[in-house]
């Protein structure tokens, strides 16, 4: 299969500094891939030259083997940036009949608030009267407003409440079925953990992992002892076993980061501490992101 985007050797200089520094990746239809790094790391920068906001200071960018601006590409994209921007003045109906209008094949006015959530009384509210969990679902539904093959998302899920962000990270995996092509930026690794099929990770405006999302906790030296139990187990009594670093809970199962499991399982049973189901895993993204840039620094 082809790749429909396509960066060779890309970099993007800014006061004689390299925001981006000589990246090459490609991504294929119906990928799911989320772009990881801290902040400065060029995250935000490789988006914008993607989608032909910024021009890179040298090598080349394709998406669909043609330039990010050409008109064709312009009709096959939609892009949900942190900052949402539309005249004040205009009801939410207002904005996205407008957008639809930009398109020579639009998704309908109804799937478009249907995908948003708006509710009839939202749809009349001006944009300038909007929350900013209304805005990110406003921004949604205007990156959304053409049908596009490709999404980019830049940390789409801000400002939003929990409840919100399980209904967009839903609706991405139904966007995924219809083919989709979805690229994301996120600070909540636990989203790309769960949501991307690939993880791209950037660090001084570097390439420094490209793989799954194991593919990356691989790289983790941290392994995790998990186990339920049907006690109330006190956290003090785990963080305080030897070799465990660190303790986190989730969908009812503890989990003790440790680079050595087996003395941590002793530990439990000479404690007689009440534990079933036992397992070791790799650890979280969080902890391979966090030891991978740990070891960039190093080096």
């Amino acid at each position: 299969m082809e790749p429909i985007i396509e960066l060779n050797q890309v970099t993007k200089i800014f006061k004689n500094k390299p925001a981006v520094n000589k990246i090459s990746f490609s991504i294929h239809k119906g990928e799911i891939v989320a772009i990881l790094g801290p902040n400065g790391a060029g995250k935000t920068t490789t988006m914008n030259m993607m989608l032909g906001l910024l021009e890179p200071s040298e090598g080349s960018i394709q998406l669909f083997k043609k330039q990010p601006k050409d008109k064709f590409v312009r009709e096959k994209i939609g892009a949900m940036l942190q900052e949402v921007c539309v005249i004040d003045a205009l009801k939410v109906k207002e904005v996205i009949h407008l957008f639809r209008s930009y398109y020579p094949n639009p998704l309908s006015f109804e799937e478009l608030v249907d995908f948003a959530g708006f509710s009839q009384n939202e749809c009349q509210k001006r944009a300038n009267k909007l929350s900013g969990g209304q805005k990110r679902r406003l921004g949604f539904a205007i990156a959304m407003a053409g049908d596009p093959d490709v999404l980019f998302f830049d940390e789409p899920t801000v400002g939003l409440d929990v409840t919100s962000r399980k209904v967009f990270w839903s609706t991405v995996k139904e966007l995924k079925q219809r083919g989709k092509t979805i690229i994301f930026t996120t600070h909540y690794l636990q989203e790309a953990d769960d949501i991307a099929e690939r993880v791209i990770l950037f660090h001084e405006g570097k390439i420094i992992g490209d793989g799954t999302p194991l593919d990356i906790k691989s790289k983790l030296t941290k392994q995790a002892v998990t186990f339920s139990s049907d006690s109330t187990i006190r956290y003090e009594d785990l963080t305080a076993l030897p070799f465990v670093t660190d303790v986190y809970e989730k969908d009812g199962r503890f989990f003790c980061l440790t680079e050595q499991p087996d003395d941590v399982l002793k530990a439990i049973f000479a404690k007689d501490i009440p534990v079933r189901n036992i397992g070791i895993e790799r650890g979280r993204l969080e902890d391979a992101f966090e030891q991978v840039m740990e070891k960039r620094e190093v080096i």
